[in-house]
């Protein structure tokens, strides 16, 4: 007898629908899986027939064909597990008309027949009820990461045995669990900018960041508080809307980060090792994965030691920064990475960390400070609005007893300048400051004649680049949101060409 059941496989952060022929016929007792499956769904043979068997559920003694449709999609995971079993017993005849139409599952087995969570349920649950499923069972784990798709009826089952046994026999379904409460405590501190003694210009360049979604490096001497400030920045961002929150669950969910209690409401940090690979950083693999710059999706990427990166790694950063997407092609079909993320780079300004420190004298020479800051290539710092210096901590502010502006306080003049752009961009599809380009540029970043000329002479002094001169205009129109101003003055813009650090010439810095 032929049973067909509905499944999903994964490739990057989206999933494919998958449907499970299950053929139950005569002959020797064998078990094929066909359909371009991998590894880990080959073996899915062994772990259902053992849960069957642990289940109390006849395993036929005949001959057993698996196809996945459509057969020309590789198919990967061991989500398709709880389909294929319950595929196999509903081929061996004896079950109610009907019983699978609308259904889908996506769970994987244990060889006790227990049902376990999957990376990816979320993406699953999203695309089968994109395509008509109307009820979705997976395990307890994942059921309030499915939750979240509306409209679809999630059922949470323990066992192959409970599910079986809901669908042939109609045993009452037990009612979806909400998600577990959070103890206290469970979520770290948010870092407070309180903590952070003097470095006034690296904390105002912080609040420009957040405040326009501009890329950020900090440069200076070891032991300045460059990676101290980057951990900070996340706290004064705006929380995501449920929009953005669905994204960052969804990426978790399918990178196995997320957490059984459903939604993710605080935005990313990610700080990689600067000796990660190219695969790790934008993802990779024959079924591709997702790398660091979509695990930071909605939120910060912080790469300290940046100029440490190797640089052909460091120069993958252009297009997502660019594009805020990372593509990756397998096999003629191509994976959409999501890569929309707030940059933070550290760096120290020369090979032994103290070019331009007062208290000790730099030992590099001058084209060993070229060769180091070379590891950043020109195309990659183009696309930094804000190279800021962090210069070594005076003694009596490190001896102060008073703390420094919270980050609350600098989180709400963030917030207004967030509204403020929200209303000037509500009918583009514009959202900070940092994403306009060409047309938008000229109808919102239009400066004073006053401060039109003075960046015009720092372009021709600095030698910037077309596109630093966009990221100027971008800056400026932050800091003019950040005073409440609507028109960028010349203030506004001398401010916003000062953190244009790194495009002076080694001679000129510290």
């Amino acid at each position: 007898m032929l049973a067909r059941t509905l499944t999903a496989s994964l490739f990057g952060v989206e999933a494919f629908p998958v449907t499970v022929e299950a053929d139950v016929a005569g002959g020797l007792p064998q078990l094929t899986i066909v359909g371009l499956p991998t590894g880990a769904v080959r073996e899915a043979a062994d772990r259902v027939r053992s849960a069957l068997h642990r289940s109390q559920l006849e395993w036929p003694a005949g001959r057993i064909t698996i196809n996945l449709a459509p057969a020309d999609l590789r198919k990967d995971g061991t989500g398709l597990d709880l389909a294929i079993a319950v595929g196999i017993v509903a081929g061996q005849g004896d079950w109610p008309a009907g019983k699978l139409d609308g259904t889908a599952f996506f769970a994987e087995l244990s060889l006790s027949g227990a049902v376990r969570w999957v990376p990816g349920t979320l993406a699953a649950a999203r695309e089968l009820a994109r395509k008509g499923v109307t009820r979705f069972f997976t395990a307890w784990d994942g059921a309030a990461e499915a939750s979240l798709v509306p409209g679809l009826e999630v059922v949470a089952v323990e066992s192959l045995a409970e599910a079986v046994a809901i669908l042939r026999d109609g045993r009452a379904m037990r009612a979806c669990p909400p998600p577990p409460p959070r103890a206290a405590g469970s979520e770290p501190p948010v870092p407070d900018l309180a903590d952070v003694r003097g470095q006034l210009r690296a904390r105002r360049a912080l609040e420009v960041a957040a405040a326009g979604g501009h890329n950020l490096l900090l440069f200076g001497p070891p032991g300045s508080g460059k990676t101290m400030l980057a951990r900070r920045l996340p706290g004064l961002l705006p929380a995501p809307d449920r929009r953005e929150a669905l994204e960052i669950t969804l990426i978790a969910s399918c990178s196995g980060l997320s957490r059984p209690d459903g939604l993710m409401k605080r935005r990313p940090f990610r700080a990689p090792h600067h000796t990660i690979t190219p695969a790790g950083l934008v993802g990779g693999g024959r079924i591709p994965r997702a790398g660091e710059v979509t695990l930071a999706h909605g939120g910060v990427l912080f790469l300290d030691e940046i100029a440490e990166c190797r640089r052909e790694v460091v120069d993958l950063l252009r297009q997502p920064l660019e594009e805020g997407i990372v593509l990756l092609s397998r096999s003629g079909r191509t994976a959409a990475f999501p890569a929309h993320f707030l940059f933070v780079a550290a760096m120290n300004p020369c090979p032994c960390g103290y070019r331009g420190d007062p208290a000790r004298p730099c030992t590099c020479t001058p084209p060993a400070v070229d060769r180091y800051r070379s590891r950043i290539s020109g195309p990659l710092l183009d696309r930094i609005d804000l190279h800021v210096e962090v210069p070594r901590m005076d003694p009596a502010d490190l001896r102060g007893d008073q703390p420094g502006e919270s980050t609350a306080a600098v989180r709400e003049r963030v917030l207004a300048a967030r509204r403020a752009q929200q209303e000037r961009y509500r009918k583009s599809r514009y959202r900070v400051n940092a994403d306009l380009d060409g047309r938008a540029l000229r109808k919102y970043c239009r400066p004073t004649s006053d401060a039109a000329r003075l960046l015009e002479q720092a372009m021709r002094r600095l030698a910037l680049s077309a596109r630093a001169h966009d990221r100027i205009l971008r800056v400026a129109r932050t800091l003019a949101d950040l005073a409440g101003e609507s028109t960028i003055a010349t203030d506004r813009m001398a401010e916003a060409i000062g953190y244009r650090g790194l495009d002076r010439p080694v001679g000129e810095l510290g």
